[in-house]
């Protein structure tokens, strides 16, 4: 069995937990239990959430732990006592991996543990991380990274993207999808992907246009054209055009490019499939025309971001 060892500070931020669910649900999910979970602190006993409640913790212990993991804090503030210092910065050497989630990146940093590493933090936070901890290679836009035995995650719900990848680390990826289904999580998030995400910025305030956002982004490989969209939101195609823009602020060839943009982008940074082929899946005419958008939009071609993409994952 895998000791997860979660440590919370004071002011901790509750969303952390939602992490725990993804462990739960992996030993319910196999024959015997595979993770025994414990909630640490510097002391044990009661600490005092963002939410104002407590629970209870465990002190800290000469080590046994497979995994580490520490949450964000819910201020601005992320001092750690000499303590936690010394014991992350010991974790780091006694254990499989150690990990934070959301600004909990500050007190790995705090400890030295991300120095020299790529990391990632919640984007609100990603430049003052970067700022007061130069040494670190900070990727303000991923929802989380593995970095050797570190891991760090963007903040509220990525923790528990991060959790998934852990568990298909270490029960294989059926597991980790079946999770993700039974946590009526809409995909398993990769780690690369961004943080931002198209449909969210676009923000539809109407079912119609949610819809037809929805039915572009699973079908981007075919044609999709206002006249397709019109009739997947049951409008014609003036009232669409005109919902569309009152509700988006864009176009909808200028919110299909955004959103084949993004898919592109995902499957160029995992590296499995040919530019060619990426093109085609992410409903580009052709390389040709992929290239000149990435070069609007992102200031270098496909294969520059690829070639990069593969440089971080051999640092």
């Amino acid at each position: 069995m895998l000791r997860i060892g979660y440590i919370v500070v004071p002011n901790f931020q509750v969303m952390i937990f939602a992490g725990l669910t993804v462990f739960e649900m992996a030993n319910r999910m196999t024959k015997d239990p595979h993770y025994d979970i414990r909630l640490i602190s510097e002391s044990g006993g009661p600490v005092r959430s963002s939410l104002g409640y407590s629970v209870m913790t465990e002190p800290f212990d000469d080590g046994g732990f497979d995994t580490v993991i520490i949450g964000g804090v819910i201020d601005s503030v992320y001092t750690a006592t000499p303590a936690l210092n010394e014991y992350l910065s010991s974790a780091v050497n006694n254990t499989r991996r150690v990990a934070s989630m959301c600004t909990g990146a500050f007190f790995l940093a705090q400890a030295g543990i991300l120095d020299d590493r790529r990391a990632t933090t919640h984007w609100a936070h990603a430049q003052k991380l970067q700022s007061t901890y130069p040494r670190i290679k900070v990727e303000e836009d991923r929802i989380f990274i593995v970095d050797g035995p570190v891991w760090t995650s963007a903040g509220m719900t990525a923790g528990t993207d991060l959790a998934i990848s852990m568990v298909e680390a270490d029960l294989g990826i059926k597991v980790a999808r079946t999770i993700a289904k039974r946590m009526v999580m809409s995909h398993r998030r990769a780690g690369g992907q961004l943080q931002h995400s198209t449909l969210l910025d676009l923000d539809a305030k109407t079912d119609r246009i949610q819809t037809a956002l929805v039915f572009a982004k699973s079908n981007l490989h075919i044609p999709l054209t206002v006249h397709r969209l019109a009739e997947v939101a049951n409008l014609s195609v003036r009232q669409f055009t005109r919902a569309f823009r009152e509700e988006t602020g864009q176009s909808p060839a200028k919110a299909v490019e955004n959103l084949r943009l993004e898919a592109a982008l995902l499957m160029l940074e995992q590296g499995r499939l040919s530019i060619d082929v990426v093109a085609r899946e992410a409903g580009f005419a052709d390389p040709d025309r992929m290239r000149r958008a990435f070069l609007r939009v992102f200031g270098h071609p496909p294969q520059t971001i690829r070639r990069n993409a593969r440089g971080h994952a051999n640092d």
